[in-house]
C-alpha cells in the first residue's frame, strides 16, 4: 500500500507519496521515478517520504513551502522524531540513493554524500500535517508498471528531440549551401568577368 498526498500551497501542487511499511518502502527504492526526491529523519527510523518534481524542477528548486510539507510529512511520521523539536530531516535525489545486498529491508545509503541537502523541523505544525492528512489517498499502484510506462514516454520524449535536432541541422545545412551557391553565382556575375559585344572585336557600325 502507498500513501499519496497533494501539496496544494503552491500552484500547480506537487504530490508527496510514501510507502506504509518497510517493504512497500523497497518496492518504492527499486521502482521510484529518477526525478523523485526522497526525504527521511536524520539518525531516526521514519517513513520515507518522496517529492515528485515537476519538468524542469531540481531538487534547488523546490519551493520552501513544499519542502516545509515534506519535512512536516517525514517528521510526524516518525515515532520518535515526532516526539522530538529541532528535528534533522536530510533529502536527496532519488538516483543518488544506494542499496546494496547486506543492507536490511528498507535501508538505504547515498552514492554522494555531497548530494544529500539537511534542513531543520524545529516542531511539528499541526496545521500543515492535518491540511496534508485531508487529501491523503490509499492505493495499490503496480510501481513496476508506472515506472516502465514513464522510461517509455521519457524515450519517446529524447527520440523526438534528436528527430528535431536532426531536421534543423539539415535545414541549418540546406541553407549554407544555398547561400554558397548564391555566393558563387554573384562572384561569376561580376563586371570583371562579363564580356561585352567590342571586348570579342564586334563595332557597332559594320551593322549600319
Amino acid at each position: 500500500m502507498v500513501l499519496y498526498f497533494t501539496s496544494n500551497v503552491v500552484s500547480p501542487p506537487y504530490s508527496i507519496y510514501m510507502g506504509v511499511d518497510k517493504y512497500e518502502n523497497e518496492e518504492l527504492l527499486r521502482w521510484g521515478f529518477p526525478e523523485d526526491v526522497w526525504f527521511h529523519v536524520d539518525k531516526m527510523s521514519s517513513a520515507h517520504v518522496y517529492l515528485r518534481l515537476h519538468p524542469g524542477d531540481t531538487i534547488d528548486s523546490i519551493p520552501s513551502a513544499v519542502l516545509e510539507d515534506c519535512a512536516q510529512l517525514v517528521k510526524a511520521n516518525s515515532i520518535t522524531g515526532n516526539k522530538t523539536n529541532n528535528v534533522g530531516i536530510v533529502y536527496t535525489p532519488f538516483l543518488n540513493l544506494k542499496k546494496t545486498g547486506d543492507m536490511e529491508v528498507g535501508q538505504v545509503g547515498f552514492h554522494k554524500q555531497r548530494e544529500v541537502k539537511t534542513m531543520k523541523v524545529e516542531k511539528r505544525i499541526n496545521e500543515i500535517v492535518n491540511r496534508l492528512n485531508k487529501t491523503k489517498e490509499e492505493r495499490q499502484p503496480d510501481l513496476r508498471a508506472e515506472r516502465e510506462q514513464r522510461d517509455r514516454e521519457e524515450r519517446a520524449k529524447i527520440r523526438k528531440a534528436d528527430a528535431e535536432i536532426r531536421k534543423k541541422e539539415k535545414e541549418e545545412a540546406k541553407r549554407r549551401q544555398e547561400e554558397a551557391e548564391l555566393r558563387n553565382y554573384s562572384s561569376l556575375m561580376t563586371s570583371e568577368k562579363m564580356t561585352s559585344n567590342q571586348d570579342a572585336g564586334y563595332d557597332s557600325d559594320d551593322f549600319m
